[in-house]
């Protein structure tokens, strides 16, 4: 069994798509672990986006996370990395497939409504943030 962090991003939940997205998650054979919600705070927005700290986009990530309400769950089933990361589809929801979350329920690139961890080392790190020490 494999665990991976999904999170339910702050314009998910201003639309009220929380249920909609759990559904989906369910659907998909998911076992939903944990979960909670949490407004994030800008130092801990920027704590977790740390490794895009570079990038030009980081600023108005850090806004953009820190602007509401967010769910973070722990998501569990065999291939759940990999399997959640194809639910979601890219980042860029114009690139997605039919079908995926991010296709049905993405604003633009940044408020693209959901998040997954990309590795299994991340998805410790990640799920620690929320669920461990760091939440």
């Amino acid at each position: 069994m494999e665990r991976t962090l999904a999170i339910i991003k702050p314009d998910a939940v201003q639309r009220q798509l929380v249920g909609v997205l759990i559904s989906e998650i369910e659907k998909n054979d998911f076992h939903i672990a944990a979960i909670k919600t949490q407004r994030l705070t800008a130092a801990q927005a920027a704590r977790f986006y740390d490794k895009h700290r570079a990038k030009p986009f980081y600023d108005s990530l850090v806004t953009y996370m820190s602007s509401g309400q967010l769910f973070a769950l722990i998501l569990e089933k065999p291939c759940a990395i990999k399997d959640w990361r194809h639910l979601m589809g890219p980042t860029n929801p114009k690139q997605a497939e039919p079908g995926s979350l991010r296709r049905l329920f993405a604003i633009d690139v940044q408020q693209n409504s959901v998040h997954g961890a990309d590795s299994p080392q991340t998805a410790e790190r990640e799920i620690n943030f929320f669920f461990g020490e760091g939440g």
